[in-house]
This record gives C-alpha cells, structure tokens and sequence, in this order.
C-alpha cells in the first residue's frame, strides 16, 4: 500500500514537471530565429530596448548580468547596429532606478545624452515589451539581455504581433538557480497571455522615438525656413489668408485689399500738407521672428 502511494505522489508531482519543462523547451525551440549572439550577423534596427535589473546585490556585490547588458548595449549602438537606446525598467522605490542607473553609466562611457530614451514602468518584461510598441510606437527592434531573457522577451513579443529580434549578451556560469526561476517566470508569462490577458500597468501618451516634427504646410522643409516666411505664416488681426496658400515674396496687394505685411504698404503723405515738403511716415519693421523651440524629448 505504502508503495503504491509513492508512486501516487511521484506521478502527481512527476506530470506538471515535465509539462513546465517541455513548455519551457517549446518556448527557446519557437524564439530561436529571432536570437543573435554574433553582432555581426545582427541586422540594423532603429531602436534597442536594453530590458533594466538590479546594478548590485544585496550583498552588496555588482551584478554580472547588468555588466553583460551594459556592454552589450554600449557594442551594438557602437556598431551602427541601432541609432537610439531605449532603457526599460523598474522605478517603483525613490531609492531604485533602473532606467537612470543604466543611463548614468552609458553616459560614463561616452554615449550621447540625445541617442538614450528612458522608460520608466518597465516593472516586467511584459511591460517592456508592449509599452516599446504602444508608448514608444516601435514595432521592430532589438532586445538586448542575457538568452534565456531573450527567449522569453521574445515570446511576448510574438504574441503581441510585435517583430523583435534579441542581440544575446553572456551569462554568468554560475546560472542554475536563475535558470530554475527562468522556467516559472515562463509559465507566469503564459498565464498572462493566454489566461489573465494582462496589460501593461502604466501605458500613458505616445512617445515616438525618435520624436516627430510637425512642418508647416507649404514651407520649404524644416527647418529651411526664412524669417520672411514665418512672418507670412504667423496670423494678423483682420487679414485672411485663403486656407493653404502661403504668399511668396512680398507682392503688391490688390486694389481695395489690405497688403500682407506692414512692410510693403504705401507710404502717402497728410492731405493737409505739400507732398513735396512732407516727410514720410515711419515704416515699421518687421521684429525678427521668435527661435525654434527644441522639440527633441530625449
């Protein structure tokens, strides 16, 4: 009796073993095209999503997997491999920042403060995955973590319909506990796309990377355009400007119309006067228009 009860307990803890590990091999077998540890072969996106985790221990240590991902970013931006660095990450203790520790030492290593974006509800990778897509409207880019990170980064992503490809950065030796927690970590990551449908927590605005410019119709291209221009776009008090049409030059106004700029209106002398003797009124000067504002959020 006794024996049949042990094997009783040994098949009910033996069966959801075996489906959590053939899940979690389903999971690297499916991802696996998508992953590159050689950068050279890796191909160019515009964006790489450095996913955050902890600079130090406990203990008090450093963490060899933020080191890995560091590089890892600092080589494929290096290479040409990407053009902008988005850092994601968790940020929910004053004391705890994921996104501004990465971005303080990439900045350390001589990578442009403008070429680096933060995000900052990047609290799992789930949240990271679909806030690049839905906040940072990014639907192709590179993921830059360890492989086992890739592969499940990647899972997401492929559910979302999102098309990500992860550049591998090493991994410690000493991995096995990480790797054990990796295999629960994959099976939460089906319950919530298959189970619980989550969502990011925090989604907020679009923030497109890199940011748009919004171009006035009819100008030359931003930001060819000349101050005489700008004055013409600018709207006065009592002066209608057809929809879509910007005049060009300085041309004579029709009879009975009002010019377009004080600057090109006749000048008459006071019928109380002798237009030969009189002086004429002052003209006024157009101010120089106002400097672009730097519309560049990163």
């Amino acid at each position: 009796m006794w024996k049949r009860l042990i094997y009783t307990l040994i098949i009910i803890a033996g069966v959801p073993l075996l489906i959590a590990i053939g899940l979690d091999r389903w999971i690297s077998w499916k991802t696996a095209p998508f992953i590159y540890e050689d950068l050279k072969s890796l191909p160019h996106r515009q964006v790489g999503v450095v996913l955050g985790t902890a600079k130090y221990f406990r203990t008090g240590g450093i963490n060899q997997y933020y080191l890995y991902r560091m590089q890892g970013a600092l080589n494929v931006y290096n290479s040409g491999k990407v053009n902008y660095l988005l850092l994601s990450g968790d940020n929910a203790q004053q004391s705890y920042n994921e996104p501004v520790t990465m971005r303080r030492d990439l900045l350390a290593h001589g990578m442009p403060s403008s070429d680096i974006w933060l995000d900052f509800a990047g609290f799992r990778t789930l949240d990271s995955i679909i806030r690049t897509r839905k906040v940072f409207d990014t639907n192709d880019f590179t993921i830059i973590t360890q492989r086992f990170h890739c592969e499940r980064a990647l899972f997401i992503a492929m559910n979302m319909g999102i098309q990500a490809q992860c550049y591998a950065v090493p991994s410690p030796k000493n991995m096995l506990s990480i790797r054990l927690r990796e295999i629960v970590a994959r099976l939460g990551a089906l319950t919530d796309l298959y189970i619980l449908k989550r969502e990011p927590r925090f989604l907020g605005p679009m923030i497109p990377i890199p940011a748009r410019h919004d171009v006035p119709a009819g100008a030359q291209g931003y930001p060819a355009v000349s101050p005489e221009q700008l004055l013409e776009l600018q709207p006065r008090p009592g002066v209608t400007v057809p929809a879509g049409t910007v005049p060009a030059g300085n041309p004579s106004p029709a009879a009975g119309t009002a010019p377009s700029d004080p600057a090109s209106a006749p000048v008459t002398a006071p019928e109380s006067l002798d237009p030969a003797s009189a002086d004429p009124a002052p003209v006024p000067v157009p101010t120089a228009p106002a400097p672009l504002p730097d519309v560049h959020t990163g």
